[in-house]
């Protein structure tokens, strides 16, 4: 529990402090305030952080912010499957119920125990989830158990391998963001900074 207090909190201080005025502002999304037990429905069950308006048009997004010892990857994650979980209808986890429009991905340039340090963003891209979900329904983002490190374009699609976390709770699988852009531009990065 503690440590989803310390990266709840984390993430908070980021998207209020960091996201808002370094992603959103300069491309002119504005929050929109919603109650809180929409917010926390939307999030369980849509897979949806916050809501946006983009001159009248609403924009959903899913929002991870990761310390700057991630900064090395080239890639986002989302979470697959909680097969250790005890209810069986949390296996599945992120990506079959994600239902929102964007994935805001960034790595800070800070860590978790010194929010205090924590002034921007050394990677950040918006990736159009609609995009990438429609290129997995497609066969153009392959989704394999191949025991595969990372990503690798093959045919000019591309494979993502997936992963399990060291303490086996969940799996999750990586999509290398330079790839995306070097098979579909800017029709899946809306915006980006230190990815390419």
């Amino acid at each position: 529990m503690a440590n989803y207090i310390t990266d709840r909190s984390f993430t908070d201080h980021i998207h209020h402090h960091i996201a808002i005025p370094k992603i959103y502002s300069p491309i002119k999304w504005k929050p929109v305030i919603i109650d809180t037990s929409e917010a926390k429905h939307i999030d369980m069950f849509k897979g949806i952080d916050y809501i946006f308006d983009d001159n009248h048009l609403q924009r959903t997004v899913q929002e991870r912010f990761r310390e700057r010892k991630y900064q090395q990857y080239s890639d986002f994650t989302i979470r697959y499957r909680r097969d250790s979980n005890i209810h069986s209808e949390r296996h599945r986890s992120e990506y079959f119920k994600m239902k929102a429009d964007f994935f805001t991905y960034g790595i800070t340039n800070c860590y978790k125990e010194d929010l205090k340090q924590c002034t921007d963003f050394l990677k950040y891209a918006i990736i159009d989830l609609q995009v990438v979900y429609a290129k997995i329904d497609s066969g153009d983002i392959l989704i394999k158990d191949n025991g595969q490190m990372t990503c690798r374009m093959v045919d000019k699609k591309i494979e993502c391998p997936i992963k399990y976390n060291s303490d086996d709770s969940s799996s999750f699988f990586p999509i290398e963001i330079p790839f995306l852009v070097q098979l579909w531009g800017s029709d899946v990065i809306i915006s980006q900074k230190g990815f390419l």
